[in-house]
């Protein structure tokens, strides 16, 4: 199976990276982490307009037509600049409630025992009562968490709620791939530009073995994610999370071992990443769940 991404995608793919890098550039990022975590509305609105919310919604409804393969790729265009914001929560409220697919509404939707961003959403789907806010690692992600936790099992695959929340994975998985993406091209620009004992450290084999350990978890994980969007298996997007959110974690991880105690400054973005990917593992579909599918499958019996 061929998963080169086509003209038409290959241009939504420079559409929404051209439109995050103009209104979400790293200075936006390090400002909106360096604040009270607030949503931009007239960035949420600017998402609208330009599809990214509808753009599995039909053509009828007002949508953009398109399938999950592409929602895929724009949202690992949104992970790779941390753009924060309940973005999966609205986009599967698109058509459903109103003003989710032009922007105009911010959704927010209980998973597990967390919900994100409850306190700036006009609209939460599902029961959110008694949820209390708790610290977040992720200055980027606030949450509150529920008393009674939803139960949540391998087998919500079947059926609307477990199609929604495998949907939710997948576009959780391709927000880690973003991520992953980004640290491993910050690593491999800082070792070709940070000099040490004379020379760049990219010259130094155990920096190299850092780098291309980054490069071949995130191509992997991305392989992973293309093929679960087109399949659209459950147990293929339990396995691409599980890929997506190690690559996410790994790569910011070694990022960090690259650029040193840099990477830890308020200056750098490379801790972002990885407070971002620890929240995003914990996320929608957790490491035990999809292990718990995956082993589901092998063993059925």
């Amino acid at each position: 199976m061929d998963f080169r991404l086509t003209d038409d995608q290959q241009a939504l793919r420079k559409g929404v990276r051209e439109l995050l890098e103009r209104r979400f550039d790293r200075d936006a990022l390090r400002a909106a982490a360096a604040g009270p975590a607030a949503l931009d509305r007239g960035l949420w609105r600017e998402l609208g307009a330009a599809g990214f919310f509808a753009l599995r919604l039909p053509e009828a409804a007002g949508g953009v037509g398109l399938g999950l393969p592409e929602a895929v790729i724009a949202f690992e265009e949104a992970g790779r600049v941390l753009l924060p914001g309940p973005l999966i929560a609205t986009h599967l409220a698109a058509g459903e409630v109103e003003g989710a697919a032009e922007g105009e509404a911010v959704v927010a939707a209980p998973d597990g025992p967390l919900v994100e961003w409850l306190d700036e959403a006009d609209v939460v789907v599902g029961d959110a009562a008694g949820a209390v806010p708790i610290r977040s690692v992720d200055p980027l992600t606030p949450l509150h968490r529920l008393p009674v936790p939803a139960l949540r099992t391998p087998a919500e695959g079947v059926g609307r709620t477990g199609s929604r929340r495998l949907t939710a994975a997948l576009l959780s998985a391709a927000e880690q791939v973003g991520s992953a993406g980004r640290t491993t091209e910050a690593a491999v620009a800082h070792a070709g530009t940070r000099e040490q004992f004379g020379q760049p450290i990219g010259g130094f084999q155990a920096v190299k073995h850092l780098c291309a350990g980054m490069l071949v978890r995130t191509e992997v994980a991305r392989a992973a994610v293309y093929a679960a969007a087109v399949t659209g298996d459950p147990v293929e997007i339990a396995g691409a999370k599980l890929l997506a959110d190690e690559a996410a974690v790994d790569c910011a991880r070694d990022c960090l071992q690259v650029h040193g105690g840099m990477g830890f400054t308020w200056e750098s973005e490379v801790h972002l990443h990885l407070k971002r990917a620890w929240v995003r593992a914990e996320r929608w579909m957790p490491r035990a769940l999809a292990e718990e599918a995956e082993a589901a499958h092998l063993s059925p019996s």
